[in-house]
């Protein structure tokens, strides 16, 4: 591990004074280097690695148009203020929903058509917070079938007719 290296007399001066050699010291560092890399390799292969939780979205090619029924169709309108909107087609304007009570209607909705779309429309002006709230109670209630869309100047005068 470590040794002393001492030098041997070489003969003896008669008269002068000896000057004391200083002794050679040698660590071996080898152990020492064997000891980190164990505790190195040992802390890489038992440490648990956090993945990114994201949301995986499939995306059409940009050329592709799907004709949907209007009764298939749920408009979720976000307002500039955080308000939610929705309605089902163009029949009828759009009814606020409180955001304690959307998650229920998500669900009934989904339940009484098995063919219904989310399409989810968020005013520039809301906070981003807004989208992602939507997007995870639609990820919570197991809702697949939902698509983003930039809401239109007609959608925000149809808010502002409702009073949004």
């Amino acid at each position: 591990m470590a040794d002393v290296q001492v030098a041997e007399p070489r003969g003896k001066k008669k008269g002068k004074h000896k000057k004391k050699r200083r002794l050679g010291i040698r660590i071996d560092m080898t152990p020492m280097v064997d000891v980190a890399f164990l505790l190195l390799t040992f802390f890489m292969l038992t440490t648990t690695y956090s993945r990114p939780q994201a949301m995986e979205i499939n995306l059409p090619p940009n050329d592709t148009k799907v004709e949907v029924a209007e009764s298939n169709l749920m408009t979720i309108l976000v307002a500039a203020d955080g308000s939610i909107y929705w309605h089902v087609g163009n029949t009828q304007p759009p009814q606020k929903v409180a955001w304690k009570d959307f998650k229920n209607l998500i669900v009934n909705q989904n339940k009484a058509n098995s063919r219904l779309i989310t399409l989810i429309k968020v005013d520039p002006k809301a906070k981003y917070q807004d989208m992602i709230n939507i997007l995870d109670a639609l990820n919570v209630n197991n809702v697949t079938r939902f698509s983003l869309a930039p809401m239109t100047p007609q959608d925000q005068q149809v808010l502002a007719k409702v009073g949004a």
